[in-house]
C-alpha cells in the first residue's frame, strides 16, 4: 500500500451479503479502492459504458457543491470478466467469469500532506479518535482512510452492476435530496410512481450538470445554503430519498430476514448516515392505526394499496409497492473552522482547523451511493426467490 511516510499499514476490507457477496478494499489515499462481488451467475453481463456514467454522478470535482479532489473514477477489471474469446478487459460489454469479480478504481489526486499535522489531534465529528483506540497506528487515516466518503466509489460499482441486472427484471430504483437544512423537495409519488418515471429522472439526473432533485425551484434554494455554508467555512446535512419501483411482493421474510433488515445496514455503512426510516418512518408514530394503515383495493386483477405508508414493506416482506426509504447524512465533519480538540499522547488541549478538499454538503454525491445500497440488497433477496433470471431471460420466445 501507498503512503507518504512509508508505514505498514494493515489492510482494510468490509464484507457483506448473504447470496451476492460484496467486499470493500482499500482507502482513500491508497493506491486505489476496489471491490469484489462473489456469487454472481457466470456470463452476466456488465455495460462498463453506463456503469461508468453512473460512476461520474458521484465523482468528486464536478460541481462548486463538491470536494475540490479531482478522479475519473475509471473502474478496472482485475479478474473474474472477459470479453468475447479474449483475455483483453475494460470493453464496453464483460460478461461475469466462474469467479469473483474485482474491480478497482485507482485514487490519482491525494494530498495526504494535509493530514500529517492531525495524526495525534482527532478531528471533531470524525474517526480519528475511535479508531486510534481499536487500530491504534496501524490504520492509515489520511483523507478518513476506510471511513472516507471516497469508499462509496467502489459501493457505487457494485451497485451500479446490481441495477443494470435489476433492470432485466423491471426493476428500477432512483434517489434524489428530499431536503437540506430546512428546505425540502418535492417527494416521490410514494403510491404511483412508476419504474418508467424513475428511469427517466435517474438518467436526466446523469448529466453532470443536473442537481439531483424534483423540483427545480427548491433546488435553487439548497444550492444558496449550500453556497452560503461554504463560504462560511461550514457544512449541511441532508436527507436522501430512495425509491424502487417494479419490485416484485413477496421477497424478504420475518424479523431479521425482513426487507428493512437487509437494506437498513447496507445503507448505515455509507459513511455519514445516521439514519434510516421507511415509508412514513418517524411520522408514523404521530398516526392512528386508521390513519398509518394502508387499504387495499383490486385492480385488473391485482392487489395494490390507495396509499403507501408502509413504504412497499409488511411484515418485512414486500408488498409489491415501491419501496419508499430516506437516508439521513449528517453535516460534512471537515470544516474550516477552528475547532476545540485534544492531544490523545499529551492529553492536552488542542485547537484544530482541518484542511484538505471536502464536499459542503455530503449529500449532494450521495445520492448514487444511496441508490447502489439499495441495489444491492434487493439484488441479494431476489437471488434467493426461485425462478428470478438475473440474465433477463424471463422464458418468452
Amino acid at each position: 500500500m501507498r503512503s507518504e511516510n512509508k508505514k505498514e499499514f494493515i489492510k482494510t476490507e468490509s464484507c457483506f451479503g448473504k447470496n451476492i457477496k460484496v467486499k470493500i478494499f482499500g482507502g482513500s489515499h491508497e493506491e486505489s479502492v476496489g471491490v469484489t462481488i462473489t456469487g454472481l451467475p457466470q456470463g452476466t453481463t456488465i455495460d462498463m459504458a453506463e456503469l461508468q456514467k453512473f460512476l461520474a454522478r458521484r465523482a468528486p470535482g464536478n460541481s462548486p457543491f463538491t470536494t475540490g479532489r479531482k478522479e475519473d473514477d475509471k473502474p478496472v477489471v482485475i479478474s473474474g470478466a472477459f470479453t468475447g474469446n479474449t483475455s483483453k478487459l475494460m470493453e464496453d460489454v464483460v460478461s461475469v467469469s466462474k469467479e469473483p469479480l474485482t474491480v478497482i478504481i485507482k485514487n490519482t489526486d491525494v494530498r495526504s500532506d494535509d493530514y500529517k499535522s492531525t495524526g495525534d489531534i482527532p478531528r471533531p465529528g470524525h474517526a480519528d479518535f475511535t479508531a486510534r483506540i481499536k487500530y491504534g497506528e496501524k490504520i492509515n487515516m489520511s483523507g478518513g482512510g476506510p471511513f472516507s466518503g471516497r469508499m462509496t466509489a467502489p459501493l457505487c460499482v457494485a451497485g451500479g452492476i446490481a441495477m443494470q441486472i435489476l433492470r432485466f427484471g423491471g426493476t428500477e430504483i432512483a434517489a434524489h435530496i428530499s431536503s437540506v437544512g430546512d428546505i425540502y423537495d418535492d417527494p416521490f409519488e410514494p403510491a404511483r410512481v412508476t419504474a418508467h418515471e424513475l428511469k427517466t429522472f435517474r438518467e436526466k439526473n446523469q448529466q453532470l450538470s443536473e442537481f439531483p432533485v424534483i423540483n427545480s425551484v427548491a433546488g435553487k434554494k439548497m444550492k444558496d445554503l449550500i453556497l452560503t455554508a461554504k463560504n462560511q467555512n461550514d457544512s449541511l446535512g441532508g436527507i436522501v430519498e430512495i425509491c424502487a419501483a417494479g419490485v416484485p411482493a413477496g421477497l424478504g421474510g420475518f424479523m431479521y430476514d425482513g426487507v428493512e433488515s437487509t437494506l437498513a445496514p447496507l445503507l448505515f455503512g455509507i459513511p455519514a448516515v445516521k439514519g434510516v426510516e421507511f415509508g412514513t418512518g418517524f411520522a408514523s408514530s404521530f398516526l392512528k392505526g386508521s390513519e398509518n394503515n394502508d387499504a387495499f383495493y383490486v385492480d385488473k386483477g391485482n392487489i395494490y394499496t390507495i396509499t403507501n405508508h408502509h413504504g412497499g414493506i409488511l411484515g418485512g416482506i414486500t408488498s409489491g409497492m415501491p419501496l419508499i426509504i430516506r437516508a439521513a447524512f449528517k453535516p460534512t465533519p471537515s470544516i474550516s473552522k477552528e475547532q476545540h480538540s485534544v492531544n490523545m499522547k499529551t492529553l492536552d488541549p488542542e485547537k484544530i482547523i482541518t484542511k484538505g478538499r471536502h464536499d459542503p454538503c455530503i449529500a449532494v454525491r450521495a445520492v448514487p451511493a444511496a441508490e447502489a445500497a439499495v441495489a444491492i440488497g434487493l439484488l441479494d433477496l431476489m437471488s434467493e426467490t426461485p425462478g428470478y433470471d438475473m440474465e433477463g431471460n424471463d422464458g418468452s420466445e
